[in-house]
């Protein structure tokens, strides 16, 4: 059997290239009048049927139908057939009037009804989705196989593409469209069509969703988001407190999000214990709306629990914007106002096509009345001719050369009842002539006026603002109305000590366990690195060879014992790969200094509070400075004296005073100790008396000094 070899860029623009482009231009990505293809082939499968003045119908039969353009099963085509319907409630402004369960788009697991359960018909809010669509105002293609046609795009007459909310996932590209409020979008449009350089953000105040909740306003980012297409703002549930049964109650969340996808991550927060305050929590979602129920335990402050829940569940999330559109079967990321443009350009382009449709009719049927007032003028010779002709294929023949008119002129004629040929009737037509002329010149007058066109597009957004505006749903809140509740949170605070070790085992134990405990347990081949008397209150601060310090809570730990070897911390805190430890501090206030000694000889004095932030940060990158290898680090609250020793023995006390203090964590410092080339600072401790017999000979009232050599008393000693 023959092998074929194909490179692998030719697979991917034979092959993969061609799938690529059908699903960004045939499926995932709406075009400018705000419809995916499948959505355009329902609603004019609905159109066709009659269901927009119609009755019910049920939804299996608008499946099949629509099978005739959409070649996909009936599956897929009732899954966008849900998403469009009242029921569902997925839009601001539906196009389906429906009868049954079509489940809820703020429910995960609410299963709509099967098609043969459930009934629609178009709403009469989509009637603005097929104006004149029978005007030749947009293409006509040719359906799958080729035995119907359907619109390449419906001539909306507001932009839908900015009502209601769109997403989809291409190849390569996504698009992510929020909903604006119709009377906004309107609005916005007008003022466009009247002044190029309106300021949207006068008009157009923010997104708005169907499921309602809060939306945390930013001019700033609402700006870019509307000039750009980017961007992103963050939407927050609705609840109100019950005090007579203590409970909280969710009445609207987020678009992006599900009652579901909220309830298991409070159940999580609940099972790990970070979540104390709720006792049972319930859906009571019914036919009167969504309700999520929390019953609290005694004393806890509601407010203060929804700032928790607002930072930790989806009862608070982000929706990123990525107004990704087919433009001439291109797709572009573009912002409200090139939206707009666009929308009006294609808007401008249906009301010319319609208007030269209503031209070509009107002229057609002018051109019948101008040959039916030529006859009118001389009924009698017309009726002579008729009569006298003996063939009936020749009457027409006959008018045409009495009347020198031609021949659609001439059929028109022949087919006039004799119960016409009247006065009445005579002076109606010569009429309607003269109004149909004046017509035909107001529609060609029509057209070489652009603001004609504008100001009937202004008329039209301003009936359907009238007639299908609604109020906003989703509420505007703005930051200084967010009031930010610090509840501290309680912890047990008791004595215990920390140990940690050189390879990053930490442990907690309390002086009870330790005086029990016995010898401390190790791995093979690690020892101690320090041990810290403190309370379990205090932050642990844990400094490491890359110049780093993690930042955690002592009582995020669980007591410990002597025979185990404890949390490792590099796994826990997520250290960098072959990340060590090197010191660790615990505070309560971040008081005193941490004074660093380098093997160049040189120290330095940071305060404390430096490492101190106001966000809960859990890293800090640049803790001290790399420019020479690190000896030592104290936390020193009172002055202290340190005992510095170098690699060729010179030996020197230095009060902590001495050394300057940086307010930059990564300062270099000063030289204390003076070291020639080859040799280095290889300890510094704290000063323990008795050490010398004399030490007053190793002091310094200044730096930097070479140090001392060892007195023959202390070389003995």
């Amino acid at each position: 059997m023959p092998q074929y070899e194909q490179k692998i860029t030719d697979t991917l623009e034979l092959n993969y290239m061609p799938y690529a482009m059908s699903v960004i231009v045939s499926r995932a990505i709406p075009e400018i009048d705000g419809f995916k293809p499948a959505h355009r082939k329902l609603l004019y499968t609905m159109y066709k049927m009659g269901l927009i003045n119609g009755h019910l119908t049920k939804s299996a039969n608008v499946v099949g139908q629509t099978m005739r353009l959409n070649p996909h099963g009936d599956a897929a085509i009732y899954d966008t057939m849900v998403r469009l319907t009242r029921g569902h409630e997925a839009l601001l402004h539906p196009f389906v009037e429906s009868k049954g369960n079509f489940g809820k788009h703020t429910s995960r697991d609410t299963a709509y009804a099967a098609p043969r359960y459930t009934e629609v018909k178009l709403d009469g809010f989509a009637t603005e989705l097929f104006s004149e669509i029978d005007h030749d105002t947009v293409d006509m293609v040719d359906n799958y196989d080729g035995t119907m046609k359907e619109p390449s795009l419906l001539p909306v007459t507001f932009p839908n593409i900015l009502v209601n909310p769109n997403q989809g996932v291409a190849v390569g590209m996504a698009t992510n469209i929020c909903s604006f409020n119709l009377t906004e979008i309107c609005n916005t449009t007008i003022e466009l069509l009247k002044n190029k350089d309106h300021d949207i953000l006068m008009t157009l105040t923010a997104p708005d969703f169907p499921s309602g909740a809060q939306l945390i306003y930013d001019a700033d980012g609402l700006r870019n988001i509307y000039e750009t297409g980017s961007g992103s703002f963050r939407l927050r549930s609705k609840y109100r407190y019950d005090k007579k049964s203590n409970c909280i109650e969710i009445y609207e969340i987020p678009y992006n999000t599900t009652i579901e996808a909220c309830q298991d991550k409070i159940e999580e927060l609940v099972k790990l214990g970070k979540i104390k305050e709720i006792s049972y929590m319930r859906d009571e979602t019914d036919i009167n709306g969504l309700k999520l129920t929390i019953d609290l335990k005694r004393g806890t402050n509601p407010d203060a629990l929804m700032q928790k829940l607002y930072k930790m569940t989806p009862l608070e999330s982000s929706f990123s914007c990525n107004f990704n559109i087919l433009v001439g079967y291109s797709p572009k990321v573009m912002g409200v106002r090139e939206i707009l443009n666009e929308w009006i350009a294609f808007r401008v382009e249906c009301i010319r096509r319609a208007t030269y449709y209503d031209i070509g009719k009107k002229k057609e049927y002018l051109h019948l009345l101008q040959g039916l007032r030529k006859i009118l003028l001389d009924i009698d010779e017309a009726i002579r001719i008729i009569r006298q002709t003996e063939e009936a294929s020749d009457v027409i023949p006959n008018l045409m050369i009495g009347f020198g008119i031609d021949q659609v002129q001439a059929e028109y004629v022949a087919e006039i009842k004799l119960r016409n040929l009247n006065r009445e009737y005579i002076l109606n037509k010569t009429a309607e002539t003269d109004a149909l002329a004046e017509e035909i010149e107001d529609l060609e007058d029509l057209l070489n006026k652009p603001k004609r066109i504008h100001k009937l597009i202004i008329k039209q957004l301003q009936e359907i603002s009238k007639k299908y505006g609604k109020p906003r749903k989703t509420q505007l809140l703005y930051p200084d109305e967010i009031e930010e509740i610090v509840e501290e949170e309680k912890v047990d605070d008791y004595a215990v000590t920390f140990f940690l070790s050189k390879a990053g085992y930490f442990k907690k134990i309390t002086p009870l366990s330790l005086r029990m405990g016995g010898e401390q347990k190790y791995k093979e081949g690690d020892e101690l690195l320090c041990s810290i008397d403190s309370n379990n209150a205090a932050e642990l601060l844990i400094f490491t060879d890359r110049q780093q310090v993690y930042k955690c809570k002592a009582s995020e730990f669980a007591d410990s014992k002597a025979s185990v070897l404890g949390e490792f911390l590099p796994q826990k805190l997520g250290f960098d790969a072959n990340e060590v430890p090197v010191a660790m501090f615990a505070t309560g206030d971040y008081s005193g200094h941490l004074v660093y000694f380098f093997a160049n000889g040189k120290g330095v004095r940071i305060p404390l509070n430096a490492y101190e932030t106001k966000q809960n940060r859990k890293k800090l990158i640049n803790a001290y400075s790399d420019a020479a290898p690190l000896v030592a680090v104290y936390h020193v609250r009172e002055e202290g004296e340190f005992y510095l020793r170098t690699s060729n023995n010179r030996h020197l006390l230095v009060k902590s005073s001495l050394i300057p203090e940086k307010v930059t964590k990564n300062a270099n410092g000063v030289t204390i100790l003076s070291v020639k080339a080859k040799n280095t600072l290889i300890s510094a401790e704290p000063y323990q008396s008795g050490t010398f017999v004399k030490p007053e000979g190793y002091r310094t009232s200044s730096i930097p000094v070479s140090g001392f050599l060892l007195k023959e008393a202390d070389k003995k000693k």
